[in-house]
């Protein structure tokens, strides 16, 4: 693995990279409110035979915060600096992985501004449509982040918050923890975001409706639910089956939201969809 940045619509962007030795890439992109260091575990699995692309997003992890938040906490500033991404890397067609957030954007980027270059696109318990209910509990933790005194409090909090991820080793929420830390001026430490981020639900309130940008995707597509997932809700995982690209939908069992795609049956799920199998 490398730690690499780079300028796009005038925000730097920290991305880390895997396998740089092969021509095939993935765009692995993550949640909400974690960090591009979520897919540390598939990446490093795909880097056998991919390279692999794991981008903070603005306002996330070692990314540039947004100095216009109200304007650029948003899909469709997101997806300008993944196509400025994946320019400036000179990637010309790449497969795309998004957990939640990440798979929305991939999502709104295969139908429209990445048509073509992306190949296959994989979506990490996300649709064109979003519990209610999920949410409200998303914005209610998200939009107020907690202060700790001690790491291993911050890290006991993960494992409460994120418990739906489904099954993590003491060593992955360790890791979770430490790459999703920042310290403030009183020494305290919080997670590593920028909490303005929810101001996408509140400017920009229609941005995970997606019907339409779904219908509009020609590419392969997965789309992993996890099995009591209160986000990508059963109806509408049934109804991605029937329209658009009529995906492949797997649900991940002992999972909510998302599957943390850290284990080796969900590396070999991703990993045969890309071979294309």
């Amino acid at each position: 693995m490398r730690s690499g940045y780079v300028v796009c619509e005038e925000r730097e962007l920290h991305y880390t990279e895997w396998g740089a030795q092969h021509r095939e890439t993935v765009i692995a992109w993550h949640g909400l409110a974690r960090t591009g260091r979520d897919m540390d575990d598939l990446a490093a699995h795909l880097a056998q035979r991919y390279r692999v692309i794991c981008p903070d997003t603005i306002g996330r992890g070692l990314s540039q915060w947004s100095p216009q938040p109200e304007k650029e906490y948003c899909l469709a500033f997101y997806g300008r600096l993944a196509v400025a991404l994946a320019d400036r890397l000179r990637l010309d067609t790449f497969h795309w992985i998004g957990t939640s957030m990440g798979g929305a954007i991939g999502l709104h980027l295969a139908a429209g501004p990445l048509k073509g270059r992306i190949r296959r696109l994989v979506l990490n318990d996300i649709g064109p449509q979003l519990g209610e209910a999920a949410v409200a509990r998303i914005r209610a933790y998200a939009g107020d982040p907690p202060q700790f005194e001690r790491l291993s409090e911050l890290e006991a909090y993960f494992r409460t918050v994120y418990k739906p991820f489904g099954w993590l080793s003491d060593e992955q929420w360790r890791r979770l923890a430490e790459t999703s830390a920042r310290r403030l001026p009183d020494g305290r430490v919080t997670p590593h975001y920028d909490p303005r981020m929810v101001m996408q639900f509140e400017r920009h309130p229609r941005d995970y409706d997606q019907w339409e940008a779904y219908d509009a995707i020609d590419v392969p597509t997965l789309c992993l639910r996890g099995e009591s997932s209160d986000l990508l809700l059963p109806e509408t995982a049934e109804e991605m089956r029937r329209r658009g690209p009529r995906a492949v939908v797997v649900t991940i069992a002992g999972c909510g939201h998302a599957p943390a795609l850290n284990v080796p049956e969900q590396f070999a799920l991703v990993e045969r969809f890309l071979n294309g199998k």
